[in-house]
């Protein structure tokens, strides 16, 4: 307890001094930016928990891509159990000259069976729980479509061969979720007013669902009889195994976020190294003059602990409050990505656990070898200063920060395999970064005796301290290195995409096209001069055997091949081999009497399919037996119409079908879209323009989110700097002095040390904008397969940045060493 007491007295003394302030302030970034994460992640995991039953409307729910049989209903009737039907598919509205893609929601009496659909009176009004279903000829809408057709309450909406009036606005449903739900607005209609529409023809996609809910017990029962009696286009889905996509999606995103955090963790861990070595070199005096007045070693070293344990506990106590208050703008900025209808409650404790947990790893880890080596001081240091504690071996100091950094990886992938691999890419980003830097840094010494005297002294000091300017340069790189890549994702790239699409590419498609409408709606095309890319039969199925095995989602491993295994997706049948595919394998066979299958060669791979095997596939309760004849690669950026299993011409005839097709159609003549609507009832129209400008703005908050996260980097960065500038501020001070005596100005002098940080950071966003550059190079043409031209508008905005953000952050941080006089610091030598 003696040394915890001293410890306490002497921690305001000692947070005078620069180099605590500054281990205090990287410790500070670091728990920040790993708790603003973790708050955030664990908020959207609360509402996946809290809300599972209300995100499903029900404890149970049947989807299918067919009707329901009434068996399912009756069954649940008869244990006691409340039930409720929806319909749920895409449609196109069209009202004047405008056409509207919408998501429309048909449900009967009792939806929702759990959680709250809550409706308001008109757009902007307080909205309340909704007691009942729209009525007979009624809707409800999303207010965004009031807007979008210039429309309000009370109006009269068309659907199909059908007019609703809009009696309310839908604010929240329970039950939404999916992208693509998110990006089209929601009509909810009475579930007996969907027949009169007439948009449900032969093979439309559909939606099908039955919602049960009761006591958990029936509920158990009625689940465990329902699951032997699924077809295989139907699925069962409860509570516990509610958006599985979406919490793999939370997973992926949680450890992309966390990954990104680290990154400034172990930057804040090279400023606290640093921070420490000299706290640890300024104590020395005082180690001394307690041995000489009878402190044991001991002592001194849990005095030393305990100082730490304290600084170490407020600087994480203020980090998770950081981390909270930084996390807020982080929900906001990935708001899109959340069910925003569920809202997010507040977080649980788990984060300030960890963030605690990963303060002390990280100031331990990279603290402790100098600090341990305090109490070693001899006592006769107090006469004779040159006399010092051992410091510590090199090994020592690598080892204990290697063994931190690694239990943060291991930590936060939760993978060893997936750690494994980030150890290896950080260590090697960091080594070669560093290999660059030094060798940046090491090159100016040429160019010291061609420039003036206030660039000579910057290039200088830059020279001189070789090793501690390579540090920095590393740090201040790889922070900007992460902030530029995301930019180079976000712009470059997806405009290179876009610009690589062909003049005429299909800007929008066709489906739900009934077998009746196809050759009237190629004269409309033809009429209008349109060229489509072929009108295609769509069967929607289920992958269900190969060579009579059951596909089970279990036996794969990839994600991919389990959502194959899962999902229905879309057959057809072609005469010819689409202009936009290559046959890589086997032969395709147009004229095949017997039904045979071309197979995408990625889906043939992710599903273990080979040439001669036999597929089975279940559409709408019919089963279809085919063999694989060809293996075909697939030019998907085209926008063309392309499947991946593609038959013979008859292996579609007898399955329920629509058609499908896509055509380019320029902005002038976007008029002909709601002419086209009208002419042909319920088919849907998807404008790929809009979709594309929707995915846009989602990736522009994604990228945000994550640059935001990626600021810490930076800001771990700045700590580096003014660790090493405090590491070398009496070396700098006395410096400054002698310059002053040989007759330089303080004007001189200030120039000087602007110069220093600005060609650092000038260097810093040369490398990054360098690095970054070449990954996005990397990512287009070995990746994408995009053309890729390098933007130099990327390395004016990183030098340019660099160096006015850390010539102003040190100069800062060193301008006090002109406040002295420099007689007095002469003196002192």
């Amino acid at each position: 307890m003696q040394a915890l007491k001293l410890a306490l007295r002497s921690l305001p003394r000692d947070w005078r001094t620069t180099e605590l302030r500054i281990l205090a302030l990287a410790l500070l970034v670091a728990v920040t930016a790993v708790t603003s994460v973790g708050f955030f992640t664990d908020r959207v995991y609360q509402v996946m928990a809290n809300q599972a039953a209300d995100m499903l409307g029900a404890d149970v729910r049947v989807n299918s891509e067919s009707a329901l049989p009434d068996t399912y209903q009756d069954a649940a009737h008869q244990q006691q159990l409340k039930t409720a039907t929806v319909l749920s598919f895409p449609t196109v509205i069209v009202q004047e000259e405008d056409t509207v893609l919408v998501s429309l929601k048909a449900v009967s009496a009792g939806y929702p069976l759990r959680g709250e659909l809550r409706i308001a009176d008109n757009a902007f009004d307080t909205d309340r729980v909704a007691q009942d279903i729209p009525a007979r000829g009624k809707v409800w809408i999303d207010a965004r479509l009031l807007a979008q057709l210039n429309l309000k309450m009370g109006d009269s909406l068309p659907l199909g061969h059908s007019s609703f009036s809009i009696e309310k606005v839908v604010t929240y449903e329970p039950d939404r979720s999916g992208l693509f739900l998110q990006l089209a607005p929601r009509v909810l209609l009475n579930i007996a007013d969907v027949a009169d529409t007439g948009l449900i023809g032969v093979g439309s996609r559909v939606n099908y669902q039955l919602l049960i809910a009761g006591e958990a017990n029936a509920v158990a029962n009625y689940r465990a009889w329902l699951t032997p009696q699924l077809k295989d286009n139907q699925m069962i889905k409860g509570v516990e195994d509610n958006n599985p996509q979406f919490n793999i999606a939370l997973r992926r995103s949680e450890q992309f976020l966390g990954l990104a955090a680290l990154v400034a963790v172990i930057l804040a861990g090279a400023a606290i190294a640093v921070a420490a070595r000299h706290f640890a070199d300024k104590q020395a005096d005082t180690s001394a003059i307690m041995r000489c007045l009878g402190a044991s070693q001991r002592l001194i070293m849990h005095i030393y602990l305990w100082r730490m344990f304290s600084l170490g506990l407020l600087a994480s106590g203020l980090g998770c409050l950081m981390g909270w208050l930084a996390q807020t703008v982080l929900a906001t900025l990935l708001a899109s990505f959340v069910p925003s209808s569920a809202g997010l409650p507040t977080a649980s404790l788990n984060p300030l656990f960890m963030g605690v947990a990963v303060g002390f790893i990280t100031l331990f880890g990279f603290a402790l070898p100098p600090i341990l080596r305090i109490h070693a001081v001899p006592p006769l240091r107090v006469l004779r200063h040159e006399l010092n504690a051992t410091p510590p071996r090199v090994r020592q100091v690598l080892g204990l920060a290697s063994v931190a950094m690694i239990s943060l990886l291991l930590w936060q992938a939760g993978d060893i395999k997936m750690a494994g691999w980030l150890i290896a890419g950080v260590l090697l980003t960091l080594v070669l970064l560093s290999g660059v830097a030094y060798g940046l840094v090491y090159s100016l010494r040429g160019l010291r005796d061609n420039v003036g005297m206030t660039w000579r002294f910057g290039l200088s000091n830059l020279t001189r301290r070789l090793q501690a300017s390579s540090i920095q340069l590393t740090a201040f790189g790889l922070g900007i290195m992460a902030l530029l890549l995301l930019a180079v994702v976000r712009v470059d790239l997806l405009n290179a995409w876009q610009q690589n699409l062909p003049e005429g590419t299909p800007n929008y498609f066709i489906v739900n096209i009934q077998p009746d409408q196809v050759e009237p709606l190629k004269a409309h095309l033809d009429a209008q001069h349109l060229s489509t890319s072929g009108i295609y039969p769509m069967a929607v199925g289920r992958f269900v055997a190969i060579n009579g095995n059951p596909v089970v989602a279990e036996n794969y491993e990839s994600d991919r091949a389990r959502r194959f295994a899962e999902r229905t997706f879309n057959l057809s049948s072609a005469a010819t081999l689409p202009k936009d595919n290559e046959i890589i394998d086997g032969v395709f066979k147009h004229d095949s009497a017997t039904k045979e299958l071309s197979v995408e060669e990625d889906f043939a791979k992710d599903m273990g399919v080979k040439l001669g095997d036999v597929l089975r596939f279940s559409v709408g309760g019919q089963e279809i037996e085919a063999t694989v004849t060809s293996l075909r690669r697939v030019k998907w950026d085209t926008f063309n119409v392309n499947f991946f299993v593609l038959g013979s011409p008859d292996t579609t005839e007898t399955l329920a079908h629509t058609y499908v097709t896509s055509f380019y159609l320029s902005s002038e003549r976007s008029h002909l879209i709601p002419e086209l609507a009208k002419l042909f009832n319920g088919v849907t129209v998807f404008d790929l323009n809009v979709i594309m400008q929707q995915v846009r703005i989602l990736m522009d908050r994604a990228v945000l989110g994550i640059q935001y996260v990626f600021l810490f980097t930076l800001l771990s960065g700045i700590m580096v700097l003014y660790a090493a500038l405090s590491a070398t501020y009496e070396e700098r001070l006395y410096e400054s002095a002698i310059l002053r005596t040989l007759g330089a100005t303080r004007r001189q002098i200030l120039m000087g040390l602007l110069s220093e940080f600005s060609i650092l950071g000038g260097l810093a966003g040369l490398l990054a904008a360098s690095v970054a550059s070449l990954i996005g190079w990397i990512l287009a043409v070995q990746i994408f397969e995009l053309p890729y031209s390098f933007n130099p508008i990327l390395w004016l905005i990183g030098i340019i940045g660099g160096a006015l953000g850390v010539g102003l952050a040190g100069l800062l941080g060193t301008r006090t060493v002109l406040h002295k006089p420099p007689l007095m610091t002469l003196r002192q030598v």
